[in-house]
């Protein structure tokens, strides 16, 4: 067992500061990493203000990690000192269950274990995220770091990377499909880019004019302003597959009119609201309403080398740790294009 400077919450809703951890001895199969940047999610924010009323503190954050491997466990064969190495959502499971089998960590039937504020069974507590000096990982849940040229805005790819992939795989994006990316932030301009990548005709979908003017920057075919009726009418039963990014209160059935036959829209934002759905705006055409959640460790690593292959990262501010709190309240106003890094170096 060590002790490691990080920066975290010591209550609900207060500001993150500095203070120390423990992080474990290193086991056999263990790996040891030296923090280079951690992504600041909105995840991350909806933790420390206790939005789902779970949030155990102190608290320390962060699940877009990217670093160096710094030490090995005796059995670890896949990494070495020196290595590029990542951690995303997931530090283990019960490996055993029907949702592991399939390499659906993320789905657990005993419990997924989070990178951070989930119960730790080696010291007891709760886990401690990448808002730190180290991270050490099970091997087999620690993802191989393409060596990506911007490496700092790789990191968000460990969250909004496969939040974005799993969905757009899953429902089988790609040649002659249609995909609409409901909202532009730090989840819908990289889904854009995979979605693109993955050679789908991809249609944003936004209530900003600020953001249909940057959706072809960002590589997308056309845009949309959802609050223009004729604009919307455009697209009415042409979209195949929507991924809906918004985590504010909204009304999905005008999206759900858009979809083609059999066409769905998927869910991986998280709003607090219940969200209702016309009967015949889903009976009509054989549509779905759906959700996706992350990705398990296969599809993580897969979704990396794809990003890599085709160039993608995420449009980043990379910040001190000296300015995590103004990155928090700036994130909470929406003002981020698209996603805040933290530089982890500052921090020693």
């Amino acid at each position: 067992m060590k002790s490691v400077k990080a920066v975290g919450a010591k209550a609900e809703k207060s500001p993150l500061r500095e203070f120390s951890i423990r992080r474990r001895g290193l086991l056999a199969d263990d790996v040891e990493i030296e923090i280079m940047y951690c992504g600041i999610c909105h995840s991350d924010l909806h933790q420390i203000d206790n939005d789902f009323g779970a949030s155990v503190f102190p608290m320390v954050p962060g699940h877009e990690i990217v670093g160096r491997v710094i030490s090995v466990g005796a059995s670890v064969t896949h990494f070495k000192p020196g290595d590029y190495a990542a951690v995303g959502c997931i530090v283990d499971s019960c490996g055993s269950c029907p949702a592991c089998e399939r390499d659906l960590q993320q789905f657990c039937e005993h419990g997924t274990v989070l990178s951070f504020n989930t119960p730790d069974k080696y010291l007891g507590g709760m886990t401690y995220g990448g808002f730190a000096q180290t991270y050490v990982c099970k091997e087999s849940y620690t993802l191989k770091m393409p060596h990506f040229e911007d490496m700092a805005a790789a990191a968000p790819l460990l969250c909004a990377g496969i939040t974005v992939y799993s969905p757009l795989k899953h429902w089988q994006a790609g040649p002659g499909k249609v995909v609409g990316i409901l909202g532009i932030g730090g989840l819908g301009h990289v889904a854009i880019r995979i979605a693109k990548a993955l050679a789908a005709e991809v249609v944003v979908l936004t209530t900003s004019e600020q953001k249909v003017a940057d959706a072809k920057r960002l590589g997308a075919d056309d845009a949309v302003l959802t609050t223009d009726t004729e604009q919307m009418k455009r697209y009415a039963g042409k979209i195949d597959l929507i991924i809906d990014t918004v985590s504010a209160s909204h009304d999905v059935n005008q999206y759900l009119k858009l979809l083609a036959i059999d066409g769905s829209v998927v869910l991986v934002g998280l709003p607090a609201e219940p969200i209702e759905i016309a009967a015949f705006n889903v009976v009509k055409g054989r549509r779905s309403f759906a959700g996706s959640n992350i990705g398990g460790i296969h599809e993580t690593q897969e979704m990396l080398d794809f990003c890599a292959k085709h160039n993608i990262t995420a449009d980043i501010e990379l910040v001190n740790v000296a300015r995590i709190n103004d990155a928090f309240s700036r994130l909470k106003k929406g003002d981020v294009k698209y996603r805040f890094v933290m530089d982890m170096s500052t921090l020693k």
